[in-house]
């Protein structure tokens, strides 16, 4: 069947209107929750890693232009602590250049298994050299092949001249590549959490944490 009709089909039979779960696993409230935002998220995240959930460090980045247009896509937690949370990428990329342009992003942690979701805002900064390539330097091979021979995010003719360049890179299984000048880590400051919890009848539990001075806030949203 044409791909086109297929989904006209499903849209006369209101199939994609019909489409929704109950959630109905577990409740959230303020007295629930640690008061530090930092702690609450390592609970959380704890948590997906022992329930099994596919890549619980993967989450949703979104950045913008100077100019206001936003961006999305997923990336990997790589490290996390009460001074924030860090993720590797190419400077050179789209996501490098906005966020050169405008240094505050937005963050979607979904754990569908557990039925949660976390929302992170803050701000950028680049982490040190020296850290960036201490973590360059503990990834695998391929990985950093990879990282050496991709121009991410520009246009290329086709993947053949990537693949001939990682073929020559990886020939006698030298372990020796550098890390690019242009590819390094970044940790967001985090000034705004979010915590929700799927509930039955679309009524979810919101738990929101706001900077306030040094302190935080914590405050209850409706669904």
């Amino acid at each position: 069947m044409d791909v086109r009709l297929y989904f006209c089909t499903l849209m006369e039979k209101d199939i994609l209107q019909q489409m929704r779960a109950n959630y109905a696993m577990d409740s959230l409230n303020r007295d629930d929750v640690n008061a530090n935002p930092f702690t609450q998220f390592e609970l959380w995240f704890e948590q997906a890693i022992k329930a099994e959930v596919n890549e619980p460090n993967a989450f949703i980045l979104a950045t913008s232009t100077s100019e206001g247009k936003p961006s999305a896509r997923v990336v990997l937690m790589k490290g996390f602590d009460h001074q924030g949370l860090v993720f590797y990428t190419n400077y050179a990329s789209r996501k490098g250049k906005e966020l050169s342009d405008n240094a505050y992003v937005a963050v979607v942690f979904n754990w569908l298994d557990l039925q949660r979701q976390v929302r992170l805002e803050g701000k950028v900064q680049k982490i040190s050299e020296a850290e960036s390539i201490q973590y360059f330097n503990s990834r695998p091979f391929e990985s950093q092949v990879s990282a050496a021979v991709s121009p991410q995010s520009q246009e290329i003719e086709n993947k053949k001249d990537l693949q001939e360049k990682a073929k020559q890179l990886m020939i006698g299984g030298r372990h020796d590549v550098a890390k690019p000048k242009d590819w390094g880590g970044y940790i967001i400051q985090i000034n705004y959490f979010e915590f929700w919890q799927g509930r039955p009848n679309r009524l979810h539990d919101r738990v929101a944490y706001k900077k306030d001075g040094d302190e935080w806030k914590v405050v209850i949203l409706a669904p």
